[in-house]
């Protein structure tokens, strides 16, 4: 029998073979500098287009769900 051991190299195909994430990752790692710059005007664009139809809720929530995350942080970085 043989085991199954996901490398990096096979993490990393793994990765690019999902659906969303895949060409994102591929750009990241093989496309043009600039990408970066465009996926963040992008999400931002996301997030003024999700404040415009919903309103309040859709500016509120990525703080609600930035505050545990930053909590978890805290405590990671205290424990070392």
């Amino acid at each position: 029998m043989t085991t199954l051991s996901l490398d990096p190299p096979a993490r990393r195909t793994l990765i690019r073979r999902l659906p969303f994430l895949g060409p994102i990752a591929r750009e990241l790692a093989e496309g043009d500098a600039d990408y970066p710059l465009y996926l963040v005007a992008a999400a931002l664009t996301l997030w003024g287009c999700a404040f415009m139809i919903w309103g309040l809720p859709a500016l509120v929530m990525p703080a609600l769900v930035a505050a545990p995350l930053m909590l978890v942080l805290l405590v990671l970085i205290t424990r070392g």
